[in-house]
């Protein structure tokens, strides 16, 4: 059974979308939304979001430019 490479495209681009915006709306410090002071457990938390978020973009790049052809075997 073969999937078609839309498939992969969809998968990848999912990836990206949903990596960036972990990225960049869990992974930064908002002073206007935060009633309290911040503390080390929630800067810990926003590193690992955009670590992860940097995570999956990375991914979603390497299954697209894989699917692609660009990171073929010569």
């Amino acid at each position: 059974m073969s999937l078609p490479p839309v498939f992969f495209y969809a998968i990848g681009t999912l990836l990206l979308v949903f990596g960036a915006l972990r990225a960049v709306v869990l992974g930064r410090r908002r002073a206007d939304r935060e009633i309290t002071d911040d503390t080390p457990e929630r800067a810990k938390t926003r590193r690992r979001h955009l670590v992860m978020g940097v995570i999956w973009v990375a991914m979603g790049v390497f299954l697209i430019a894989s699917t692609a052809g660009i990171l073929g075997r010569r």
